[in-house]
Protein backbone atom coordinates (compact mmCIF):
# COMPACT_ATOMS: atom_id res chain seq x y z
CA UNK A 1 0.00 0.00 0.00
CA UNK A 2 1.92 2.56 -1.14
CA UNK A 3 1.10 6.78 -0.62
CA UNK A 4 -0.95 6.26 -4.44
CA UNK A 5 -3.05 2.80 -3.48
CA UNK A 6 -6.39 3.38 -1.98
CA UNK A 7 -7.08 1.69 1.01
CA UNK A 8 -10.08 -0.45 0.90
CA UNK A 9 -12.99 0.80 2.88
CA UNK A 10 -12.74 -3.09 4.78
CA UNK A 11 -9.03 -2.94 5.90
CA UNK A 12 -9.36 -0.86 8.75
CA UNK A 13 -12.30 -3.20 10.28
CA UNK A 14 -10.19 -6.41 9.25
CA UNK A 15 -7.38 -5.25 11.59
CA UNK A 16 -9.94 -4.34 14.30
CA UNK A 17 -12.19 -6.96 14.33
CA UNK A 18 -12.20 -9.60 17.08
CA UNK A 19 -11.94 -13.04 15.67
CA UNK A 20 -12.46 -16.80 17.46
CA UNK A 21 -15.13 -15.35 19.74
CA UNK A 22 -18.61 -17.80 19.66
CA UNK A 23 -21.21 -17.54 17.94
CA UNK A 24 -24.20 -15.61 19.14
CA UNK A 25 -26.79 -17.56 16.90
CA UNK A 26 -24.99 -21.00 16.27
CA UNK A 27 -23.21 -21.30 19.73
CA UNK A 28 -24.13 -25.11 20.32
CA UNK A 29 -22.99 -26.26 16.96
CA UNK A 30 -19.30 -27.56 16.14
CA UNK A 31 -18.26 -24.98 14.06
CA UNK A 32 -19.34 -21.91 15.61
CA UNK A 33 -16.36 -19.76 16.28
CA UNK A 34 -16.20 -16.32 14.67
CA UNK A 35 -13.24 -16.67 12.01
CA UNK A 36 -14.98 -15.14 8.85
CA UNK A 37 -14.69 -11.72 7.50
CA UNK A 38 -16.75 -10.36 4.72
CA UNK A 39 -15.02 -7.76 2.59
CA UNK A 40 -18.47 -6.79 1.14
CA UNK A 41 -20.10 -5.93 3.97
CA UNK A 42 -18.11 -3.03 5.41
CA UNK A 43 -17.95 -3.06 9.47
CA UNK A 44 -19.24 -6.27 9.85
CA UNK A 45 -18.03 -8.02 13.00
CA UNK A 46 -16.50 -11.41 12.59
CA UNK A 47 -18.65 -14.68 11.89
CA UNK A 48 -19.22 -18.09 11.83
CA UNK A 49 -19.28 -21.28 8.96
CA UNK A 50 -23.01 -21.36 9.29
CA UNK A 51 -23.70 -17.28 9.23
CA UNK A 52 -21.66 -17.64 6.23
CA UNK A 53 -23.80 -20.12 3.99
CA UNK A 54 -26.83 -18.28 5.17
CA UNK A 55 -25.89 -14.17 5.07
CA UNK A 56 -22.87 -13.87 2.91
CA UNK A 57 -23.07 -16.69 0.95
CA UNK A 58 -22.21 -14.68 -2.89
CA UNK A 59 -19.89 -12.03 -1.03
CA UNK A 60 -16.13 -12.10 -1.13
CA UNK A 61 -14.94 -13.86 2.37
CA UNK A 62 -11.57 -14.77 4.04
CA UNK A 63 -11.35 -17.09 6.42
CA UNK A 64 -8.97 -16.09 9.08
CA UNK A 65 -6.67 -18.91 11.45
CA UNK A 66 -4.31 -18.58 14.51
CA UNK A 67 -0.85 -19.11 14.86
CA UNK A 68 0.69 -18.92 18.07
CA UNK A 69 -2.13 -16.69 19.74
CA UNK A 70 -2.13 -14.09 16.74
CA UNK A 71 -4.58 -13.79 13.91
CA UNK A 72 -2.53 -14.72 10.46
CA UNK A 73 -4.68 -15.02 6.80
CA UNK A 74 -3.53 -16.88 4.08
CA UNK A 75 -1.40 -15.03 1.41
CA UNK A 76 -3.29 -16.79 -1.39
CA UNK A 77 -6.80 -15.31 -0.37
CA UNK A 78 -5.89 -11.80 0.65
CA UNK A 79 -3.35 -11.50 -2.21
CA UNK A 80 -6.87 -11.61 -4.78
CA UNK A 81 -8.31 -8.24 -3.08
CA UNK A 82 -4.81 -6.57 -1.63
CA UNK A 83 -1.53 -5.47 -2.25
CA UNK A 84 0.74 -7.41 0.30
CA UNK A 85 3.96 -6.70 -1.24
CA UNK A 86 6.64 -6.04 1.36
CA UNK A 87 5.08 -7.83 4.11
CA UNK A 88 7.11 -11.08 5.73
CA UNK A 89 5.28 -14.09 5.20
CA UNK A 90 5.88 -17.42 6.49
CA UNK A 91 4.76 -21.43 6.08
CA UNK A 92 2.87 -22.53 8.59
CA UNK A 93 0.65 -25.93 8.41
CA UNK A 94 1.79 -25.92 5.09
CA UNK A 95 0.01 -22.79 4.09
CA UNK A 96 1.76 -19.38 3.54
CA UNK A 97 0.38 -16.91 5.47
CA UNK A 98 0.79 -13.51 7.24
CA UNK A 99 -0.11 -11.89 9.97
CA UNK A 100 -3.09 -9.31 10.68
CA UNK A 101 -1.41 -7.07 13.49
CA UNK A 102 2.13 -6.57 14.30
CA UNK A 103 2.82 -8.92 17.71
CA UNK A 104 4.72 -7.76 20.30
CA UNK A 105 8.35 -8.19 20.43
CA UNK A 106 11.38 -6.44 21.89
CA UNK A 107 13.54 -4.12 20.08
CA UNK A 108 15.78 -6.35 17.69
CA UNK A 109 19.13 -6.50 18.84
CA UNK A 110 22.16 -5.63 16.75
CA UNK A 111 23.42 -7.71 14.27
CA UNK A 112 19.79 -8.26 12.97
CA UNK A 113 19.66 -7.46 9.31
CA UNK A 114 16.06 -7.10 8.67
CA UNK A 115 13.47 -4.82 10.85
CA UNK A 116 9.56 -3.62 10.21
CA UNK A 117 9.69 -0.18 9.50
CA UNK A 118 7.03 0.60 11.83
CA UNK A 119 7.36 -1.52 14.86
CA UNK A 120 10.86 -2.71 14.41
CA UNK A 121 10.17 -6.26 14.99
CA UNK A 122 13.05 -8.54 13.73
CA UNK A 123 12.61 -10.18 10.03
CA UNK A 124 13.63 -13.13 8.28
CA UNK A 125 13.75 -11.89 4.75
CA UNK A 126 14.31 -8.48 3.10
CA UNK A 127 10.52 -7.52 3.51
CA UNK A 128 9.81 -4.12 4.95
CA UNK A 129 6.83 -4.63 7.02
CA UNK A 130 5.93 -7.71 9.67
CA UNK A 131 1.64 -7.26 9.45
CA UNK A 132 -0.41 -5.99 7.25
CA UNK A 133 -1.19 -3.90 10.47
CA UNK A 134 2.31 -2.62 10.11
CA UNK A 135 1.69 -1.63 6.08
CA UNK A 136 -1.05 0.13 6.64
CA UNK A 137 0.30 2.49 9.33
CA UNK A 138 3.68 3.07 7.05
CA UNK A 139 0.63 4.11 4.38
CA UNK A 140 -1.18 6.38 7.04
CA UNK A 141 2.02 7.99 7.94
CA UNK A 142 2.57 8.77 4.43
CA UNK A 143 -0.80 10.22 4.08
CA UNK A 144 -0.33 12.24 7.01
CA UNK A 145 3.36 13.66 6.10
CA UNK A 146 1.31 14.44 2.60
CA UNK A 147 -1.72 16.56 4.46
CA UNK A 148 0.96 18.26 7.04
CA UNK A 149 2.70 18.99 3.90
CA UNK A 150 -0.38 20.38 2.50
CA UNK A 151 -1.38 22.26 5.28
CA UNK A 152 2.20 23.77 5.67
CA UNK A 153 1.87 24.86 1.65
CA UNK A 154 -1.13 26.66 1.85
CA UNK A 155 -0.19 28.47 5.01
CA UNK A 156 2.68 29.83 3.36
CA UNK A 157 0.49 30.89 0.75
CA UNK A 158 -1.69 32.63 3.26
CA UNK A 159 0.72 34.36 4.68
CA UNK A 160 1.85 35.67 1.28
CA UNK A 161 -1.48 36.63 0.16
CA UNK A 162 -2.78 37.64 3.59
CA UNK A 163 -7.18 37.44 3.61
CA UNK A 164 -9.21 40.22 3.01
CA UNK A 165 -11.05 41.03 6.96
CA UNK A 166 -14.76 40.18 6.82
CA UNK A 167 -16.87 43.67 7.73
CA UNK A 168 -17.54 43.69 10.92
CA UNK A 169 -20.60 42.23 12.65
CA UNK A 170 -24.25 44.48 11.99
CA UNK A 171 -25.57 45.20 15.26
CA UNK A 172 -29.34 44.64 13.91
CA UNK A 173 -30.76 45.50 17.24
CA UNK A 174 -29.57 49.50 18.08
CA UNK A 175 -30.41 50.48 21.41
CA UNK A 176 -33.44 53.45 21.14
CA UNK A 177 -31.91 56.93 22.18
CA UNK A 178 -28.27 56.50 21.58
CA UNK A 179 -27.36 58.22 18.70
CA UNK A 180 -24.74 57.27 16.17
CA UNK A 181 -22.91 59.59 14.71
CA UNK A 182 -19.86 60.05 12.48
CA UNK A 183 -16.79 61.48 14.66
CA UNK A 184 -15.84 64.86 14.33
CA UNK A 185 -12.95 65.30 12.07
CA UNK A 186 -9.61 67.01 13.13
Amino acid sequence: MDATMVVPPWFEPLLTTSFFNVCRVHGDAARSECNMFCLDCNNEDAFCFYCRSSRHKDHRVIQIRRSSYHDVVRVSEIQKVLDISGVQTYVINSARVLFLNERPQPKSGKGVAHICEICGRSLLDPFRFCSLGCKGMSRRLVSSRHQQEEELREGSQQDMYPATPSPPASNARRRKGIPHRAPFAS
